[in-house]
């Protein structure tokens, strides 16, 4: 099917749902038509922001309109998979939030019937558009790194809390998909472990170690009880090492000509061999300021319009990212056991 203009609805008007209302408002090519929220306070806000668009709450009324052919999904994550079948059931296109759902078999279950439907399912893995992840991947494969030797993010802040997932959840996401998207996969394995500081009821923070095919090892921290807002990844390779700070605007990324070099001198007190460490330049490349939330919904219009699956963040590269936090989330509340991935 063609459009001249295609026409989404909006489920969830929190945080990021007012967000994807302007992106989709002003992007050509594409209007919102209604948006869906139980809470009046936050349709009576998009109301006064957007003054064409239909308000309502209760979703069913987006999935029964017969002009709205996509559908973003923003609303909590214990919602996901419930909205997001629906959606396709009832033929529309679909943009969700991450994680797609909580389950491996209910992604599965999404992935296949979108294939049914002809529809386009997509997850809102927004820093797969960022432009600084994009160049860590080129970086990556154009070989300039070397061998990865390991890398580690960091995502804390204090707080927003939330009471519908823990911390895991609610921000790891983004660091597997990006070290998915970089790593060309997913971790064969991992090991994990967490915390609940300010209740009994979910984990505020949590390490987990992810081991990538290539001997290549992740770390990801995540929180909501630290002193400082941090958004950082680093790679460390065998001939240079890369560090991305999503808060800098100036520079974010920050490339390291350091290295470590083995020498076959013979030294009769300690070896054959000594680790020196090369120090050279720092470098930081020029990288494009464009919006990501605004590129996913580009592509995500693209999709729609050509009749074509998403590469970049489709239901496969979803439900990796939820095999993984269900594997992470068992390591967890197994006190750090190893769990392997199949």
């Amino acid at each position: 099917m063609e459009f001249n203009r295609i026409n989404i609805g909006v489920i969830g008007c929190g945080h990021w749902g007012p967000n994807h209302i302007r992106i989709f408002s002003h992007l050509p090519g594409s209007s919102v038509l209604m948006c869906a929220d139980p809470d009046q306070s936050r349709l009576e806000s998009v109301k006064n922001s957007f003054l064409n668009i239909q308000t309502t709450a209760d979703h069913k009324a987006i999935f029964n309109n017969p002009d709205i052919h996509a559908v973003c999904i923003a609303a909590p994550t214990n919602t996901h998979y419930a909205l997001a079948k629906e959606a396709l059931e009832c033929g529309k296109h679909v943009l969700c939030e991450k994680p797609l759902a909580m389950k491996p078999e209910e992604c599965h279950e999404l992935k296949d019937l979108a294939e049914r439907k002809k529809k386009v399912l997509m997850v809102g893995h927004i820093f797969l558009f960022n432009a600084g992840i994009v160049w860590l991947k080129e970086c990556i494969g154009s070989g300039e790194l070397g061998k990865i030797h390991y890398a580690y993010s960091t995502r804390t802040n204090l707080g927003p809390f939330r009471y519908d997932v823990n911390a895991l959840w609610d921000l790891a996401p983004h660091d597997i998909s990006i070290f998915n998207y970089l790593f060309d996969g997913s971790p064969v394995n991992v090991s994990a472990r967490g915390q609940k500081c300010l209740g009994e009821s979910h984990e505020d923070l949590a390490f987990a170690t992810l081991e990538y095919p290539h001997d290549i090892l992740a770390n990801v921290h995540v929180s909501w009880l630290d002193p400082r807002k941090v958004r950082q990844i680093t790679i460390v390779g065998d001939k240079k090492m890369v560090v991305w700070d999503d808060l800098d605007n100036i520079g974010p990324i920050k490339l390291y000509d350091k290295h470590v070099e083995k020498t076959k001198k013979f030294y009769e007190t300690y070896g054959e061999f000594q680790l020196l460490s090369k120090e050279g330049s720092v470098m930081i490349p020029k990288v494009g300021a464009s919006e990501p939330l605004k590129k996913q919904g580009e592509y995500f219009l693209s999709c729609i319009a050509k009749g074509i699956a998403p590469e970049v963040s489709d239901a496969s590269k979803g439900l990796d990212v939820v095999r993984t936090l269900c594997a992470i989330q068992t390591s967890m509340e197994h006190q750090g056991s190893l769990i392997k991935i199949s």
